[in-house]
């Protein structure tokens, strides 16, 4: 067979249907960062990174079980964090991250997978931690939020910590797999350690809430809490000093059962090497910061920065 023959004959062969859903997926979550005004270097990667995808000769997972994110991170034009987002889809068939660009993003089922967990506890977690991710959550299980959270308590936040550990060492970067009995994996360790900082936290939600009122960020509808399918949830994309951060006002159940929904922010954030993360900032409504912008889970730091 020549040369022109066997180019024909990789071009008929059929994609490999995990590659092309995932490669799907990138270039739909970059059509919606673009339309969003997202950074276009942003948009421009996920797009590298799905024609990579889809020159692939081999499943990705077969990539995954053998190498780890690792493995993916190596191929041409991608990094870290698609590596992750790859691992995530292949993982539980989902990507949150592109859930949320569509605002069809539900934690709440998400949260469902892990055994033991109904849907009124899986609502009460997010409602309480506000996070949305399955890596948000292992955070939460590890720095002590989760079993505070009323009918977890320390017994069931270990048997939810065990869940995640197995689900979440499928694939995981070799750099973040830990041995069995490690307390907590490097990739939680780090999301824990590594933040943006308070000030810029509070100045992007400053940012997102003068734009939203002016009426100038695109709209999204979002599936929960919204039966007409109205467009009415501002989201804002921005990069400040290195970290790339996503803002929408929180459409959770507690948010619209306190009015909150246009005062509680919701910041997802990453870098170019880490894993993400999230933040809500809230009015604060008691205390000596009250009334003032405060980042959840970090007050003696904005108590600091105020006083500063």
């Amino acid at each position: 067979m020549d040369s022109t023959q066997t180019a024909a004959a990789r071009a008929a062969r059929p994609q490999d249907p995990v590659n092309a859903v995932c490669a799907d997926k990138l270039r739909e979550a970059a059509a919606l960062l673009e339309a969003q005004g997202a950074n276009p270097f942003r948009v421009a990667a996920y797009r590298r990174a799905a024609d990579t995808l889809r020159s692939l000769p081999g499943d990705i997972g077969q990539i995954i079980e053998r190498e780890g994110a690792e493995g993916l991170e190596a191929l041409p034009g991608i990094g870290r964090g698609i590596a992750s987002a790859l691992v995530e889809m292949w993982r539980t068939g989902r990507w949150v991250q592109l859930e949320r660009l569509r605002g069809s993003a539900d934690p709440v089922q998400l949260f469902t997978m892990l055994p033991g967990l109904g849907h009124r506890l899986a609502e009460r977690i997010h409602d309480d931690l506000h996070v949305d991710t399955l890596e948000a959550l292992e955070v939460a299980a590890h720095d002590g939020r989760l079993e505070k959270v009323s009918g977890v308590g320390p017994r069931r936040a270990a048997a939810i910590r065990a869940s995640l550990q197995a689900m979440l060492s499928r694939g995981r970067t070799r750099r973040g797999a830990v041995p069995a009995g490690t307390a907590m994996s490097n990739d939680a360790r780090h999301a824990v350690s590594t933040q943006p900082p308070v000030a810029d936290l509070l100045a992007v939600d400053r940012q997102y809430r003068e734009k939203a009122a002016r009426g100038e960020l695109p709209t999204i509808a979002p599936k929960r809490f919204n039966p007409s399918g109205e467009a009415w949830l501002p989201v804002f994309h921005v990069t400040r000093d290195g970290w790339h951060y996503t803002a929408l006002y929180s459409n959770t159940a507690l948010a619209h059962e306190l009015d909150r929904t246009r005062d509680w922010v919701v910041l997802y954030f990453y870098d170019d090497d880490h894993v993400e993360g999230q933040h809500t900032i809230v009015t604060e409504t008691h205390g000596p910061l009250i009334g003032r912008r405060v980042v959840r889970g970090r007050e003696p730091e904005c108590v600091a920065h105020y006083s500063g």
